[in-house]
Parts: structure tokens; sequence; C-alpha cells
């Protein structure tokens, strides 16, 4: 259940950098997933354990941002297309 917000936060920025023209969504996105990734780790507690739970989590972010990007990134070429 941990795993919940950094997944969901990088859904969330994924399809926001997929529908809207940004001018760096690299940089956009991984700013993103830095900060989210340490939000998440502090959230859940985690970094009481260790901070090694940042190498988890703000991949988490990343990934996810990437799913939820190429999906908006679908939608947008399908609306277009038809």
């Amino acid at each position: 259940m941990t795993e919940f917000f950094p997944v969901l936060a990088g859904l969330v920025c994924g399809v926001l950098l997929g529908s809207l023209t940004v001018r760096r969504p690299l940089l956009v996105g991984a700013v993103f997933s830095v900060l989210a990734g340490i939000l998440a780790t502090v959230l859940s507690g985690e970094w009481r354990i260790s901070w090694e739970f940042l190498l988890i989590d703000i991949p988490l972010v990343g990934v996810s941002a990437l799913v939820g990007d190429l999906a908006a990134r679908s939608v947008v070429l399908r609306r277009i297309s038809h």
C-alpha cells in the first residue's frame, strides 16, 4: 500500500505532460519524479528505516509518469486522427 502514492503521482504527472504542451517535458518530468519520490518516502515513513527507499520511490514515480505520458499521448493522437 505504501507504493500507491508514487504510482498515482507518476501517472498524474505523465498524463499532464502527455496532454499538455510543455517546453521541456523531460526536465519537468525528472524534477517532478524526484520531488514526488522524496515526498512518497517521507509520507510513508520509510525514511525512518533508510533513505535508500528513495532509490525505489523516485524511479517508481518516473516509470509511472512514462506510462501516463504514453497513455495520454495515444489518447490525444486518437482524437486528432478521428
